[in-house]
């Protein structure tokens, strides 16, 4: 679906909260035990029972929490998540798959609900039990400790290499009622979601029905969550889940219209700024990018050529090097298996065109080899901001898409190679 269809729909403004600011939801964020120092447990809570979607990863190798998950949401509902972190509980096999129902079991218990209600997530280390009495203990903690403020204290707690966390809300009006759509997610490596270790938890007042919930959130996904890539690998703990308590009494929504795209409209905006703070916040990154495909024939065309420049390693290398090596960029978009036309294609860093209808911007055929260009220096000074953009105009169409990266650094390496050390 369209960017612009939503962009139009109702205005949102950024408020303070996090997945706390709807209402109706509590959370807390405490230190369990699974890590040494830091905060590891996290529990978000509706006062009623709130339909619930979910999107998980794509990886065969899926840990305990996610398939744990995936069943409990079958009803389309959900009162509780509950997620550690520093520990994925992945390829732990049927003692992980109990561990995770252990989590949901103990936190129903200290928050008087079903078992069926509790959805759980985990991040980490793979392959290592969890320390389940320590996290038994941390449940029952946190939810002693559940606060309309708590939403910091939980998306710190859902930390793993990130060294910042990631929360957002955002208030509007549907139906002539004021709601509140909120988020926190975690991830910093493993990032190439295909629903990385990457979370994200998202709350709303708004009263939708689960099946339209599910059809929102899917398709935010799409713009959002999986237009991102730091390292080009997904991870097996991926989720996004979206939890709507309807406390803020709006008709419900349970078709599409104009309110149902308002909604959409808040999600999308919630989803793409928790999306891009977690490439911001790549591990060893220092610059931020956004790859736009302009003048494509179709969406997914586009998409496809924005995440497959994104996601290369030789573009992300010379975003490090503010190496404005245009070919690379070229190179990537031409295996993105999408039919375009190279002989058509303009190519931007920042706002210096580097490449014109395939070639270098500059080029003259009849003197080749002499100092026909684009201006270099402009370029490498487009690249060496902090926040860049490439433009790739495929010349064929009208639809766009944008994809979000970082740059490749040695940083990168010195985190992945002693991440278990």
């Amino acid at each position: 679906m369209s960017e612009l269809k939503y962009e139009s729909q109702g205005s949102w403004q950024q408020a303070v909260g996090g997945v706390t600011l709807p209402r109706g939801f509590q959370a807390s964020g405490v230190h369990c035990g699974i890590k040494k120092s830091r905060p590891d447990l996290a529990l978000i809570v509706s006062e009623k029972q709130a339909a619930a979607a979910g999107v998980f990863t794509s990886n065969l190798v899926k840990a305990a929490p996610v398939l744990v998950t995936m069943e409990h949401l079958k009803s389309g509902c959900a009162g509780a998540i509950v997620a550690n972190s520093g520990n994925a509980n992945a390829c732990t096999g049927e003692i992980g798959l109990r561990d995770a129902g252990i989590m949901a079991d103990e936190a129903a218990c200290a928050l008087g609900i079903n078992p069926q209600e509790v959805l759980v997530a985990s991040t980490g280390i793979i392959g290592k039990a969890l320390p389940m009495d320590e996290v038994r203990e941390g449940i029952h903690i946190a939810a002693s400790r559940l606060s309309p403020k708590g939403s910091g204290d939980a998306a710190k707690a859902i930390l793993t290499t990130d060294l910042t966390t990631k929360e957002i809300a955002l208030t509007g009006h549907i139906s002539d009622r004021n709601v509140s759509i909120g988020g926190i997610s975690k991830g910093s490596g493993m990032i190439h979601p295909n629903m990385a270790t990457m979370l994200g938890f998202i709350t709303t007042d708004v009263a939708i029905t689960p099946v339209m919930l599910k059809k929102a959130l899917v398709e935010a996904v799409d713009e959002s969550f999986n237009m991102i890539t730091v390292d080009g690998d997904t991870s097996t703990n991926d989720m996004v889940i979206v939890m709507a308590n309807g406390l803020a009494d709006n008709p419900v929504i349970d078709e599409e219209g104009p309110e149902f795209h308002r909604f959409c409209c808040g999600l999308r905006k919630v989803m793409v700024s928790l999306a891009k703070m977690i490439v911001k916040d790549g591990e060893g990154a220092t610059k931020f990018v956004e790859v736009r495909v302009v003048g494509a024939d179709t969406v997914e065309d586009a998409r496809r050529i924005a995440k497959t420049v994104a996601s290369s390693n030789l573009v992300k290398t010379a975003i490090f090097g503010a190496d404005p090596n245009w070919g690379r960029i070229l190179a990537a978009a031409g295996r993105a298996g999408v039919d375009f036309r190279p002989d058509l294609t303009d190519v931007y860093i920042g706002d210096v065109l580097v490449a014109s209808s395939g070639k270098m911007n500059g080029f003259d055929e009849a003197d080749a080899g002499k100092s026909n260009s684009f201006d270099e220096a402009d370029a490498r000074k487009a690249l060496a901001k902090k926040d860049t953009e490439i433009t790739i105009d495929l010349n064929i169409g009208s639809r766009t898409a944008s994809a979000w990266t970082c740059d490749l650094t040695y940083d990168y390496i010195k985190i992945n190679a002693s991440y278990t050390s």
